[in-house]
């Protein structure tokens, strides 16, 4: 296999598998040529492995239209659950840090630019719960769980080591009961902070409050862990209550 091919499979792996692990087994190939030229390949590769982590990738799951980002080891990934509560456009939000340190992440370091330069910044974890148990309808929070889990769990991308799933069981654990109810299900969906160490991962659902409309057209700005994640975003209808 020679060096254009190698490196024309690397990034057809890392864009496949979202992961730089295939690099081993594509250099054993070139072993048998000189130093100069491994380097070479081994820099052609590692700006290959630059381009495609500050790629957007999109692809669907569970009938939600997911984009995910790496930058540096930490990758966000997200899509529109296209439902309601209260007031609020709700997004899926997983996030696992590849980094080699710590980092701390929160729903509010989130917002959403609108095509006409207004934005939204999304709600904290802790005023969303208050509002959804003030005022939100016990059947919205139920049907919101329903897509969130739906879209989770038909999800092979998101392997939360501290998400959605631990939290449920927790609250569950709490309650001393096999059934969530809605402020416990509020509780379980949302973002939460939380910190991360090295390999762990998280999910939850970020609010932005928009009047009980869609986002529509713009940008998802992220400014966590110590990276600033863009994302644009088409405009998409609101499919109902």
């Amino acid at each position: 296999m020679f060096i254009p091919e190698i490196a024309e499979a690397v990034m057809a792996e890392i864009a496949a598998t979202r992961t730089v692990a295939c690099i081993l087994h594509k250099m054993r190939p070139v072993y048998h040529v000189d130093m100069s030229l491994r380097r070479s390949l081994l820099l052609m590769i590692l700006l290959l492995i630059g381009a495609a982590q500050a790629q957007v990738i999109e692809f669907e799951s569970g009938g939600l239209k997911y984009k995910t980002l790496t930058h540096n080891g930490i990758t966000v990934m997200f899509a529109p659950l296209g439902t309601r509560i209260h007031d609020y456009a709700i997004i899926q939000v997983a996030i696992s840090n590849g980094s080699p340190i710590s980092w701390a992440f929160k729903p509010d370091d989130f917002h959403f630019e609108r095509a006409d330069g207004t934005a939204v910044q999304a709600s904290t974890a802790s005023d969303v719960v208050e509002t959804l148990m003030q005022k939100g309808n016990r059947g919205d929070v139920m049907k919101l769980l329903t897509v969130y889990e739906s879209g989770l769990y038909q999800n092979a991308r998101i392997h939360s080591t501290n998400g959605f799933e631990s939290r449920r069981q927790n609250m569950l654990a709490n309650m001393g009961s096999s059934k969530l109810n809605a402020a416990a299900a509020a509780s379980a969906m949302v973002l939460a902070l939380i910190k991360l160490g090295p390999g762990q991962s998280t999910d939850g659902a970020v609010f932005f409050p928009n009047q009980g409309k869609p986002l529509g057209a713009g940008k998802l700005v992220g400014n966590t862990g110590g990276e600033v994640f863009t994302f644009p975003v088409d405009s998409e209808p609101l499919k109902g209550r």
